[in-house]
């Protein structure tokens, strides 16, 4: 077996809902389609795929914990610091807590989802990492 690309993303969420207006009305990621079947809840959304992450409603009380698990799940938005710098202030806007890291070939802001669920979006600033590939693993608190 070879892996060729990853596939796609499911996070456990309380409210399917809330989180599709999160993650559809704040970061602008299309719907690709619901069920609610069966008890079971769910949003695809789509990045040019059949669907590149979607949310499953777990109910009220059981969102996910601290702990082994999913640390996060990250999001390219292009290639300039005024893209960045355009997200943060959507993001702000929108009410939430950002935390700007520089990671040296990209620059990342790392927040939280209704649930808890970590998000990161960054841009790609340098390919440096094609032939230094240790610079990838650089992190500190970046001033915006």
């Amino acid at each position: 077996m070879k892996i060729k690309a990853l596939g796609h993303v499911v996070l456990r969420v309380a409210d399917r809902d809330r989180a599709e207006a999160f993650y559809n009305g704040v970061l602008g990621l299309p719907v690709a389609a619901r069920l609610d079947q069966g008890g079971l809840k769910m949003a695809f959304f789509t990045l040019g795929n059949h669907h590149d992450l979607a949310v499953m409603e777990a109910g009220p009380g059981r969102a996910p914990t601290a702990g082994p698990g999913l640390h996060h799940v990250a999001f390219n938005i292009g290639t300039t610091m005024e893209e960045l710098h355009e997200a943060k202030a959507r993001l702000e806007a929108a009410g939430l807590r950002v935390a700007p890291v520089d990671h040296d070939v990209t620059k990342s802001l790392y927040f939280e989802d209704p649930d808890g669920n970590g998000v990161e979006v960054y841009v790609d600033v340098s390919d440096a990492w094609k032939t230094d590939p240790q610079r990838i693993a650089g992190a500190k608190p970046m001033a915006m």
